[in-house]
């Protein structure tokens, strides 16, 4: 029988270990919490989440961020009473994070309002499977230990939000791969997702 250790201390009293993983990761969870919950209710999920990694140390994984982003999901959904704002909180957060490189402002704005609505020829949980695949780097196995399915079942979703998304862009005529950049990321690890959903789909 596996024992779980848990921290009672002060959050004060906060360990390295924990310390670092929030220098390292807290951006990325703030970035898919801003997918799922209010913007002003972000904050209170990144706190949670690394509450949880404080608590129990010795369940967080060499590679953490997987980890945490499950934390993340379940904590998100003690918060959550409704998901009616649900589809408005995805492409609110798209837009937020897309990254004007176009010289004319005019065409940058088309070309989002034309991935906005690619993206939203998707279900939900295809534009979840390409967000965590594009966005946040992670392999079918992790993303689908967040989405809570088997990797087989990820694999064919992601596979059908491809497909989605290669028409819509087709029917739309959009070629360019402008970047989306996560409002919250560092600089130096910036994720340009337009351009992943551009090479996974080539």
């Amino acid at each position: 029988m596996t024992t779980t250790t848990e921290h009672d201390e002060p959050p004060g009293q906060i360990p390295e270990r924990t310390a670092a993983l929030f220098r390292q990761h807290a951006a990325r969870v703030y970035a898919y919490a801003r997918r799922h919950v209010e913007e002003s209710h972000c904050d209170d999920v990144v706190s949670e989440t690394f509450l949880v990694a404080w608590r129990r140390p010795d369940q967080v994984p060499e590679e953490p961020l997987p980890w945490l982003l499950v934390v993340a999901r379940n904590v998100i959904a003690n918060q959550r009473r409704t998901n009616r704002r649900a589809d408005d909180l995805w492409f609110a957060a798209v837009r937020q994070g897309w990254t004007a490189t176009s010289p004319s402002a005019d065409q940058s704005l088309i070309e989002r309002e034309a991935m906005i609505g690619a993206l939203e020829s998707c279900t939900r949980a295809e534009r979840e499977a390409l967000l965590l695949t594009a966005w946040d780097g992670l392999t079918p196995e992790q993303a689908a230990a967040i989405a809570d399915c088997s990797t087989r079942a990820f694999t064919v979703r992601l596979h059908r939000a491809r497909t989605r998304l290669r028409a819509a862009l087709a029917a739309q005529d959009l070629h360019s791969t402008e970047p989306i950049q996560t409002h919250h990321e560092p600089a130096e690890g910036s994720v340009r997702a337009t351009t992943r959903l551009a090479q996974e789909m080539s």
